[in-house]
């Protein structure tokens, strides 16, 4: 029996081990069974090479578990280990026996797995002590017994063993007797190992007989040794990636369509991607997509090496050129990494023009789920928006498809202002916005259907991108107010009237926290409806942003402001105005006498007043000008007063503005009942 000291410069290696190394104690699993699965595929290049004559047979990688005892073995028949190899890889911490092998058969050893040289310490994670328990392949070779509890402190001794290979036996610590557990340990092989490309089996299959559950005499094999990322396109078919994809996600529609990845220069990349069928934001989630390492599952988090709007599709990458930390579960950043990245996003992209230019049936088809992952890519990748920008389409609401510059050939001539800026109409609602909609159509104009989670940055940055170009939503102004082909020549109403007018509205408009409404009076022409309701398009768009951006949030807590305007050519609104002045005038002279003699007055003070300093004003010229002010105000309230005492009677007035309420979905609850009992009354 040998004893000694593993090669440590500190005797707390294993601590460190324990609490820095590694990411998560379950791992663990990962690097003892990937370590069995590099074993034999070692032997599998020794006999390619022809350096191991002997029968490789069963290469099962076996995994069994002793409840009472607290073990875990993992069981292999690989290359084993001599006891020379044993000191030197074992004994010497982070001496990686599978870098000094890839130096040996570099050019056939693609698919090792080791290359850290410290994987097999991941045991001590979870185990008081573990032994190994080897034969080597060699013909000369005894068979070795290594034990070590935790300490630097090891024992080496022959032992008899007949089959070549490696077991390893884990002695759980008290804290993790869990893992000795078939669901548990079948649960971590699912995770870490289910596509390693040696067989991997947790015991024996079993069955349901004479009312319990008895093992069968088949193994129990966890993985797919062969994972469809291994193979060549050419020799897939589209249901082998479908069903590769209900494997990864059983509760998932199928995926769109796939992008199957596989470079060998400059760098090593295999994989699968899938744009997934996504119904609702709820569904839009990043984590769907597995690193792996060599068929050795690393990581979901891919945060770096697939860009930042990819990460939402589903799908697996693989590469052994990924640089990893030692314990192979964090990213390390490097230019191979920003290669991958940026080969991954080119690759997307051309897959998305191919299908556009193939079948842009299909495309256009499917345009409502991929614009997710397309506007996401254009905002937040400038290459992606400078490649994107050739598919990317824009939806009409006739549910007409055109790409940037179709469609800007097709507006640009209707739909350019007398500042020869086009002007792109749009609703984010069909119903609701539909009396706005059928206004622009009227008038030849074409209105796109903006309805996605994005489609507000996504205007802000086409604004930025696309030359002299505007988008505007229909119901942001009265029709003939969206695209000003030339100066207005129509006649509006003088301000006495237009005051009278506005004035009556105003007062009968409804009361609701955080929401505004200002009266405007506008000749729109006498065909056009008599009432409308608009809603500033910079101040939507900025409240829109604030929902996706917590640093907007200055702008989701501003009110609604909407403008009722009133049509003064429509002939409802001209025999309303008549009315007010009938029933108002007498009440409103002499009010109107006095408001224009303190309006007259408070002018001529201010005049006195202008240039000099708050010094040189007597104090009988400032009360002067301050009572002038207060009576003022005192007469505009008695007008606001008896403006409000005719509209509160006024039944046409009040129909005009719940028209125009539950024309923009605003009109609910009580008004909404008392709309239509004095419809009905009206009738």
């Amino acid at each position: 029996m040998k004893q000694g000291n593993i090669g440590v410069t500190t005797e707390n290696i294993f601590p460190v081990i324990k609490k820095f190394l590694y990411s998560d104690h379950e791992i663990f699993i990962r690097e003892i069974v990937s370590n069995a699965v590099d074993a034999c595929q070692k032997l599998k290049t020794l006999a390619g090479k022809g350096d191991f004559a002997g029968e490789l047979g069963d290469l099962t990688v076996r995994v069994s578990f002793d409840a009472d005892a607290h073990t875990i073995t993992v069981s292999d028949r690989g290359i084993g280990m001599t006891a020379e190899e044993i000191d030197k890889y074992i004994n010497q911490i982070a001496f990686s026996g599978a870098n000094d092998f890839l130096d040996k058969y570099k050019d056939d050893a693609a698919q090792i797995i080791g290359h850290f040289g410290l994987g097999f310490y991941s045991s001590f994670m979870v185990s008081d002590k573990v032994e190994i328990v080897t034969h080597s392949y060699r013909e000369d070779a005894k068979a070795q017994r290594w034990s070590c509890d935790g300490t630097p402190n090891f024992t080496l001794e022959d032992v008899e063993k007949a089959d070549r290979g490696t077991d390893i036996i884990m002695h759980l610590s008290e804290d993790c007797h869990e893992f000795a557990n078939r669901d548990k340990l079948q649960g971590l092989l699912n995770k870490y190992c289910r596509f390693l490309p040696i067989p991997v089996a947790l015991g024996k299959k079993t069955e349901w007989k004479e009312g319990k559950q008895v093992e069968t005499d088949e193994d129990n094999v966890i993985n797919d040794s062969e994972p469809i990322w291994t193979k060549k396109p050419a020799d897939l078919k589209d249901e082998d990636y479908t069903s590769f994809y209900r494997k990864l996600y059983p509760m998932s529609d199928e995926p769109l369509f796939w992008i199957h990845l596989n470079v060998d220069f400059p760098f090593n990349l295999t994989g699968v991607l899938y744009f997934p069928r996504i119904k609702n934001q709820i569904e839009l989630q990043k984590g769907k997509i597995q690193l792996f390492c060599n068929q050795v599952f690393v990581t979901d988090n891919v945060e770096g090496i697939v860009p930042d709007f990819l990460a939402l599709l589903h799908g697996v990458i693989d590469s052994p050129d990924i640089p990893l930390n030692v314990s192979r579960s964090y990213l390390q950043s490097d230019q191979n990494v920003k290669k991958i990245s940026t080969y991954i996003t080119k690759k997307v992209s051309d897959r998305l023009q191919s299908i556009f230019k193939t079948d842009r049936k299909q495309f256009e088809e499917k345009w409502d789920v991929l614009k997710i992952f397309i506007h996401y890519g254009m905002l937040t990748q400038e290459d992606f928006y400078d490649k994107a920008k050739a598919y990317a389409l824009l939806r009409d609401t006739d549910d007409k498809y055109y790409t940037l510059d179709e469609y800007a050939t097709l507006v640009k001539d209707n739909q350019t202002d007398k500042d020869s800026r086009t002007v792109y109409l749009y609703a984010n609602d069909r119903d609701a916005q539909f009396s706005y909609i059928a206004d622009a159509k009227a008038r030849g104009y074409n209105v796109l259907l903006l309805n996605g989670e994005l489609d507000t940055p996504l205007m802000q940055m086409l604004e930025s991108k696309l030359e002299k170009t505007s988008f505007v939503r229909v119901d942001s102004g009265t029709i003939d107010n969206l695209i000003k082909k030339e100066d207005d020549k129509r006649e509006e109403l003088d301000e006495a009237r237009a005051s009278l007018l506005s004035g009556v509205f105003r007062s009968q408009m409804p009361k609701a926290d955080k929401v505004n409404y200002n009266v405007q009076t506008r000749a729109m022409g006498a065909d056009a409806q008599p009432a409308v309701i608009t809603q500033s398009e910079y101040m939507r768009r900025m409240k829109d942003m604030a929902r996706i951006q917590p640093g907007m949030a200055f702008y989701g807590e501003m009110p609604d402001m909407y403008d009722l305007v009133l049509n003064t050519d429509n002939a409802v609104v001209k025999a309303i105005l008549e009315d007010i002045e009938g029933n108002t005038s007498e009440a409103l002279k002499p009010i109107d006498a006095e408001i224009r003699g303190l309006e007259a007055r408070q002018s001529i003070l201010r005049k006195e007043q202008e240039g000099k300093k708050a010094d040189e004003i007597s104090q009988e010229q400032k009360d002067d000008l301050k009572a002038t002010g207060e009576a003022l105000s005192k007469q505009q309230g008695e007008r606001d007063r008896v403006l409000a005492d005719y509209g509160t009677g006024a039944e046409r007035v009040h129909q005009l503005i719940d028209l125009a309420l539950l024309q923009n979905g605003l009109l609910r609850g009580e008004a909404l009942q008392k709309f239509i009992q004095r419809s009905v009354s009206l009738l």
